[in-house]
């Protein structure tokens, strides 16, 4: 797989806070923001003897309180509060997350100040994990109607990874103002024990997530279906191009060909984690056909964008530019998390 290797410099030169497809889309009457965050490591206090949980309590390894905890959320309402285009004033209509334990941390989340005002409700499954980290989806009721929401398993391929359970795919259906939107909230296998190794773990996410968009668009051929989530792989990789049928191109979206804006991102050095001055962009956003043309009165893209603030950055030392993360192995870090979040827009004209 092709490598995107660029030295901080050159990063923060290029690195664009969103893409902008068309000037004429920019002049719709309304907008939603659709969003995706990795929360880092977002637990509860409490020992689950079910998970593997025990770092993330007060005797654990990293000495978790409700003092750290508080402080965690605190920071990611921060960021969420403010997450889509610039000049937003409210946080995301639609928002998927990864790496949350439970519902009673989501809860947390959305009562804290700068979030109250959206009246966040949530759609969470307990997966399984081993580790207890699950996906959710925050929306708010005045903008999307949730009609029906199922955990979807993924089953991995043997000798492929040290656990064979993972993060289920968090599958809703709902109504955004008159139209039916399908979200795939997911957070494919991780790269850990080698790159190579874990691939057909996110192969086998991947054609999961592909068979449940296959039968959507039997049903509806232009049923609107998006794809968000950490994929743990980036846009030009095998998992996304081949196995999930996502492209870069719009000319190749079809019904069966969705469509990734993140490509262009990529190709320009511009991720949302960084290893070693290597940059990654697994949090992706991806879409069908049917959100690209576009029709009066129905909604369609507008633009895509990576969140990142100068407060949610290492602002010194070899890893200035890089996302602030929670934690430096054991030591809280205090920051916000290891990835930024990104957003799409969907824009709809009168009708």
């Amino acid at each position: 797989m092709k490598k995107c290797v660029v030295s901080l410099v050159g990063l923060l030169c290029s690195m664009a806070s969103g893409y902008e497809p068309s000037v004429t889309s920019r002049q719709a009457a309304e907008e939603k923001v659709v969003a995706f965050y990795n929360l880092e490591n977002c637990y509860d206090t409490l020992d689950d003897p079910i998970t593997a949980d025990e770092e993330f309590t007060p005797g654990g390894g990293k000495r978790y309180t409700a003092e750290i905890l508080t402080h965690k959320l605190n920071n990611l309402s921060r960021v969420i509060s403010e997450l889509g285009p610039p000049g937003r004033l409210r946080p995301p209509d639609l928002l998927g997350v990864a790496e949350v334990e439970n519902r009673a941390v989501l809860n947390l989340l959305i009562r804290q100040p700068l979030l109250a005002g959206a009246r966040y409700r949530i759609v969470h499954f307990d997966s399984p994990d081993p580790r207890g980290i699950d996906v959710a989806l925050l929306y708010q009721p005045g903008s999307f109607k949730v009609i029906d929401s199922q955990p979807i398993s993924v089953p991995l391929p043997g000798g492929t990874k040290e656990v064979r359970f993972t993060r289920d795919i968090l599958y809703v259906k709902g109504v955004m103002e008159g139209d039916t939107l399908h979200v795939l909230v997911n957070h494919w296998p991780s790269r850990r024990g080698g790159e190579v190794r874990s691939a057909p773990a996110r192969m086998a996410a991947a054609l999961i997530c592909r068979r449940i968009i296959d039968s959507i668009v039997r049903k509806q051929s232009r049923a609107a279906v998006v794809v968000m989530g950490d994929l743990n792989d980036d846009p030009d990789s095998r998992s996304i191009v081949h196995w999930l049928g996502a492209s870069g191109e719009r000319v190749r979206a079809g019904s069966h060909v969705l469509f990734n804006p993140w490509v262009d991102f990529y190709k320009r050095g511009i991720g949302t984690l960084a290893n070693k001055d290597r940059w990654g962009l697994f949090d992706q956003i991806i879409f069908s056909r049917s959100l690209l043309v576009p029709q009066s009165g129905v909604w369609q893209w507008g633009l895509a964008g990576i969140h990142r603030k100068p407060y949610m950055m290492e602002n010194q030392g070899r890893f200035k530019g890089y996302p602030m993360r929670t934690w430096d192995g054991n030591r809280y870090r205090g920051g916000f998390s290891d990835h930024f979040p990104t957003y799409i827009t969907l824009e709809r004209g009168p009708g």
